[in-house]
Protein backbone atom coordinates (compact mmCIF):
# COMPACT_ATOMS: atom_id res chain seq x y z
CA UNK A 1 0.00 0.00 0.00
CA UNK A 2 1.40 3.36 -0.86
CA UNK A 3 0.13 6.89 -0.22
CA UNK A 4 -0.16 9.96 -2.05
CA UNK A 5 -1.44 13.29 -0.54
CA UNK A 6 -2.83 16.20 -3.09
CA UNK A 7 -4.61 19.34 -2.55
CA UNK A 8 -6.51 20.49 -5.12
CA UNK A 9 -9.37 22.49 -3.31
CA UNK A 10 -12.38 21.80 -1.65
CA UNK A 11 -11.29 18.71 -0.53
CA UNK A 12 -14.95 17.26 -0.73
CA UNK A 13 -14.82 17.47 -4.28
CA UNK A 14 -11.47 15.47 -4.61
CA UNK A 15 -11.95 12.58 -2.36
CA UNK A 16 -15.64 12.21 -3.77
CA UNK A 17 -13.84 11.75 -7.53
CA UNK A 18 -10.64 9.38 -5.74
CA UNK A 19 -12.39 7.70 -3.39
CA UNK A 20 -14.09 5.02 -6.14
CA UNK A 21 -11.51 4.42 -8.38
CA UNK A 22 -10.00 1.14 -8.88
CA UNK A 23 -7.24 0.41 -6.50
CA UNK A 24 -7.99 3.16 -3.88
CA UNK A 25 -8.03 1.30 -0.98
CA UNK A 26 -8.76 4.70 1.44
CA UNK A 27 -9.21 8.18 1.17
CA UNK A 28 -9.02 10.88 4.10
CA UNK A 29 -9.54 14.09 3.97
CA UNK A 30 -7.59 16.76 5.97
CA UNK A 31 -5.16 19.72 6.24
CA UNK A 32 -1.35 19.68 4.92
CA UNK A 33 1.64 22.11 4.17
CA UNK A 34 1.00 24.57 6.90
CA UNK A 35 2.38 25.95 10.26
CA UNK A 36 -0.01 26.22 12.64
CA UNK A 37 -0.04 23.02 15.33
CA UNK A 38 -3.73 21.02 15.03
CA UNK A 39 -5.21 22.74 12.25
CA UNK A 40 -9.67 22.88 12.27
CA UNK A 41 -11.73 23.61 9.40
CA UNK A 42 -12.75 26.80 11.57
CA UNK A 43 -8.90 27.97 11.36
CA UNK A 44 -7.81 27.06 7.93
CA UNK A 45 -10.83 27.98 6.48
CA UNK A 46 -9.75 32.00 7.52
CA UNK A 47 -6.17 31.63 4.97
CA UNK A 48 -3.88 32.17 7.51
CA UNK A 49 -2.38 29.04 8.56
CA UNK A 50 -0.60 27.95 5.94
CA UNK A 51 -2.27 24.41 5.45
CA UNK A 52 -4.12 23.36 2.18
CA UNK A 53 -7.51 21.89 2.69
CA UNK A 54 -5.65 18.08 0.94
CA UNK A 55 -6.60 14.23 0.66
CA UNK A 56 -4.46 11.61 1.40
CA UNK A 57 -4.94 8.40 -1.04
CA UNK A 58 -4.16 4.93 0.54
CA UNK A 59 -3.73 2.68 -2.60
CA UNK A 60 -2.52 -0.26 -4.13
CA UNK A 61 0.16 0.16 -6.32
CA UNK A 62 -0.54 -3.35 -8.30
CA UNK A 63 -3.89 -1.78 -9.35
CA UNK A 64 -3.12 2.15 -9.86
CA UNK A 65 -0.35 3.83 -10.59
CA UNK A 66 0.83 7.11 -8.66
CA UNK A 67 1.15 8.32 -12.50
CA UNK A 68 -2.21 7.41 -12.66
CA UNK A 69 -3.62 8.89 -9.18
CA UNK A 70 -1.31 12.24 -10.99
CA UNK A 71 -2.87 12.46 -14.10
CA UNK A 72 -6.51 12.01 -12.71
CA UNK A 73 -5.35 14.81 -10.33
CA UNK A 74 -4.88 16.77 -13.38
CA UNK A 75 -8.58 15.76 -14.75
CA UNK A 76 -10.36 16.56 -11.56
CA UNK A 77 -9.23 20.52 -11.22
CA UNK A 78 -8.02 23.55 -12.38
CA UNK A 79 -4.21 23.58 -11.73
CA UNK A 80 -4.13 27.09 -13.67
CA UNK A 81 -5.82 29.07 -11.05
CA UNK A 82 -3.44 30.48 -8.60
CA UNK A 83 -5.11 30.09 -4.46
CA UNK A 84 -8.41 29.11 -6.12
CA UNK A 85 -11.21 26.30 -7.23
CA UNK A 86 -14.54 27.75 -8.74
CA UNK A 87 -16.29 29.96 -5.98
CA UNK A 88 -13.68 28.48 -3.60
CA UNK A 89 -10.85 31.52 -2.90
CA UNK A 90 -7.68 31.37 -0.56
CA UNK A 91 -4.41 29.51 -0.12
CA UNK A 92 -6.19 26.94 1.55
CA UNK A 93 -7.71 25.93 -2.13
CA UNK A 94 -4.76 25.70 -3.95
CA UNK A 95 -2.83 23.35 -6.19
CA UNK A 96 -0.35 21.25 -4.42
CA UNK A 97 1.09 17.71 -4.65
CA UNK A 98 3.18 16.57 -1.34
CA UNK A 99 5.18 13.85 -1.84
CA UNK A 100 6.76 10.90 -0.03
CA UNK A 101 9.75 10.02 -1.90
CA UNK A 102 11.98 11.60 -4.49
CA UNK A 103 10.45 9.05 -6.96
CA UNK A 104 7.17 10.85 -5.96
CA UNK A 105 8.99 14.37 -6.91
CA UNK A 106 10.21 13.24 -10.11
CA UNK A 107 6.25 11.90 -10.70
CA UNK A 108 4.92 15.03 -10.18
CA UNK A 109 7.38 17.53 -11.86
CA UNK A 110 6.95 14.70 -15.12
CA UNK A 111 3.05 14.77 -14.79
CA UNK A 112 3.10 18.74 -14.08
CA UNK A 113 4.75 18.78 -17.53
CA UNK A 114 2.88 16.10 -19.39
CA UNK A 115 0.03 18.09 -18.25
CA UNK A 116 1.05 21.45 -19.25
CA UNK A 117 1.97 19.80 -23.15
CA UNK A 118 -1.15 18.35 -23.15
CA UNK A 119 -2.98 21.59 -24.30
CA UNK A 120 -6.17 21.02 -22.20
CA UNK A 121 -4.87 24.07 -20.26
CA UNK A 122 -4.84 27.48 -21.82
CA UNK A 123 -3.34 29.66 -19.25
CA UNK A 124 0.21 28.18 -17.10
CA UNK A 125 0.12 25.42 -14.55
CA UNK A 126 0.77 26.66 -10.96
CA UNK A 127 0.30 23.53 -8.84
CA UNK A 128 3.29 23.65 -6.62
CA UNK A 129 6.02 20.28 -5.93
CA UNK A 130 6.13 20.11 -1.97
CA UNK A 131 8.08 17.41 0.51
CA UNK A 132 5.19 15.81 2.33
CA UNK A 133 5.38 16.48 6.54
CA UNK A 134 2.29 16.18 7.95
CA UNK A 135 -1.17 15.52 7.64
CA UNK A 136 -3.79 16.46 10.03
CA UNK A 137 -6.98 14.77 9.86
CA UNK A 138 -9.99 16.91 9.35
CA UNK A 139 -13.25 16.57 11.11
CA UNK A 140 -15.14 13.54 10.86
CA UNK A 141 -18.33 15.44 9.38
CA UNK A 142 -16.12 16.20 6.55
CA UNK A 143 -15.24 12.48 5.73
CA UNK A 144 -16.80 11.33 3.01
CA UNK A 145 -18.78 14.87 3.29
CA UNK A 146 -20.67 14.45 -0.48
CA UNK A 147 -21.62 10.60 -0.19
CA UNK A 148 -23.41 11.51 3.12
CA UNK A 149 -24.50 14.84 1.26
CA UNK A 150 -25.09 14.20 -2.24
CA UNK A 151 -26.32 17.44 -3.06
CA UNK A 152 -23.63 19.45 -1.57
CA UNK A 153 -21.19 21.81 -3.08
CA UNK A 154 -18.63 20.60 -5.40
CA UNK A 155 -16.20 22.55 -8.18
CA UNK A 156 -14.53 19.29 -9.36
CA UNK A 157 -15.33 17.10 -12.07
CA UNK A 158 -13.80 14.63 -15.04
CA UNK A 159 -12.50 16.86 -17.76
CA UNK A 160 -11.77 14.79 -20.74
Amino acid sequence: MNKATLAGGCFWGVEELFRTLPGVIKTTVGYTGGQTLNPTYETVKTGTTGHAEAIQIEFHPEKISYDDILEFFFRIHDPTTFHRQGNDIGSQYRSEIFCHSQDQKIAAQKAIQQATESGRWQKPIVTKVSDFHEFHSAESYHQEYLKKNPGGYTCHFIRD
